[in-house]
């Protein structure tokens, strides 16, 4: 093969990335850049398409430019992104007829209730291992029918096109020649029977969705055609694809039974590979495609928080008590671990194991002398009190890791790290390359065009960096479990 390198796009929720890594797996250069986040009103949130396509394209011209690479030099493009986030464009212009709802948005919380009054949850969890929420994308795609004028008439005459982010950038790439996404991604719009692995035509009654909108469903690693030189300077074939969680997972090697990690983006998010397993939770957590390689489907039980990175981000932008992230571990470790203040991040509601989109944020045990920095460690804190809160659920439903591997921008936070140990009381493991997300991109459209030969070729490739391992006593654990607990019923209980 004489083409060098492998490229590798993650379009994430506050940000897009393109790194460009060697045969054997090796970073050689990255760039990346934010984009804006818009909020119409209090619980919508949205995107610009044109936003995340400019920063898609000045991501991988930047990757390219650092790298010295040209067109002959990249073998094969992988995709990883946001999931859920909802588009629908015109198949003859490319243009989207409304921006993206991204998945963290809530404006269909009352159109899932109403279809829940009338019975419909079993069946859309039967068939897609999901819960009857907002945050998946088939109502967001009945919302953009329904409100924008003539959407609807124009979708059942087959001129729009649905995709999540991974399909919309796809179809760009390609010049408008390939509509299609893969099972991963399929299988989180609420429209993707995952045991039949297809479109169900019951689930797209029920949510009013024309099936003339929908992609082809591709295996991971496949031929998704080829992007063209007039949009990334480069002529190289798309051959993986995957949402952004179980693309971390591959790229943590979790190929195995059992194998656990969780990521630490913009939201947190866990899954436990479950292989041909898809196991059904008593806790509210989703039963999802975890792969599909080379025909076979692989299985997840994943816990979904909203809120993780993001409420670092809060605390940048909205209250303005840092100045960027990294500040916050320096603080917390000059505060230590608050038990007297407890901050709820429930901005968009909370996801697993409570899926309750009507709670909102809160901050509790608030005295005279409270301050900056104790608001700042309570905040990290609440992220690894609600992976406990995921980590329980899935032990409950039979899956307990001994160990749980982390990746994503939080885990370059020391003091978090360790704080999660306690709180998880099993250890966490930190990988030398954090930004598994990404990395499994590279690895699928490796293992398509042969530069991996197996995924224990993949496997092979992963490296510890350390291991935390807990060291805080029960009762200490205990109490602070306790006032977690009060203060997450306290965002539930009160409806604002």
């Amino acid at each position: 093969m004489s083409a060098r390198f492998l490229l590798a796009i993650d379009q994430g929720t506050s940000s897009s990335r393109a790194v460009i890594y060697d045969h054997s797996a090796n970073v050689v250069c990255g760039a990346q850049q934010e984009f804006p986040q818009h909020f119409p009103q209090p619980g919508w949130v949205e995107h610009d398409p044109e936003e995340i396509w400019d920063s898609v394209r000045a991501v991988v011209r930047q990757a390219l430019q650092k790298a010295g690479a040209t067109a002959t030099d990249i073998s094969a493009i992988g995709i990883t992104n946001q999931r859920e986030t909802t588009l629908v464009w015109d198949r003859e212009t490319g243009q989207c007829v409304h921006n993206a709802i991204v998945w963290q948005d809530r404006r269909t919380a009352s159109m899932c209730e109403a279809l829940q009054a009338d019975g419909a949850e079993s069946l859309v969890s039967k068939k897609t291992g999901l819960r009857l929420d907002p945050y998946f994308s088939a109502t967001k795609i009945a919302w953009i029918l329904d409100m924008v004028p003539g959407a609807r008439e124009q979708a059942e005459r087959g001129k729009l096109a649905f995709g999540t982010v991974d399909c919309f950038l796809l179809w760009r790439l390609t010049g408008g020649h390939v509509h299609a996404t893969d099972a991963t991604n399929a299988s989180r719009t609420m429209l993707f029977n995952i045991h039949r692995q297809e479109w169900d035509d019951e689930l797209l009654k029920l949510f009013n969705v024309p099936r003339e909108l929908l992609p082809s469903v591709r295996d991971c690693a496949a031929d998704f055609g080829a992007a063209t030189d007039a949009t990334l300077a480069v002529v190289a074939p798309v051959l993986g694809m995957a949402g952004d969680q179980q693309a971390a997972l591959i790229g943590q090697a979790g190929f195995d039974y059992g194998m656990t990690k969780s990521t630490f983006g913009t939201g947190c998010f866990v899954i436990a590979n479950t292989t041909d397993k898809a196991l059904t939770s008593n806790h509210q957590l989703l039963t999802t495609i975890a792969s599909r390689l080379d025909g076979k489907v692989n299985y997840g039980l994943e816990g979904s928080v909203f809120v993780a990175g993001s409420a670092m981000q809060w605390l940048r932008d909205e209250l303005g008590i840092i100045d960027a992230a990294p500040q916050s571990e320096e603080i917390a470790k000059a505060t230590g671990v608050v038990d007297d203040v407890y901050v709820v991040p429930a901005f968009a509601g909370l996801g697993a194991p409570y899926w309750d989109p009507h709670a909102r944020g809160g901050i509790f045990g608030l005295t005279r002398g409270s301050g900056r920095d104790q608001i700042i460690t309570a905040t990290l804190q609440s992220v690894a009190f609600q992976t406990r809160d995921l980590i329980d659920a899935m032990a409950d439903d039979g899956i307990a890791p001994s160990i749980i591997r982390v990746d994503g921008g939080m885990v370059a936070n020391n003091w978090f790290l360790q704080f999660l140990a306690d709180i998880l009381d099993i250890p966490v493991e930190r990988p030398e390359n954090v930004e598994s997300t990404v990395l499994g991109a590279a690895y699928l459209a490796g293992y398509y065009s042969g530069v991996f030969a197996s995924l224990e070729h993949i496997a092979q490739q992963w490296r510890s960096d350390v291991v935390f391992e807990p060291a805080m006593k029960s009762d200490q654990r205990d109490r602070l479990l306790a006032g977690w607990n009060v203060a997450v019923a306290q965002v539930r209980g009160n409806k604002f």
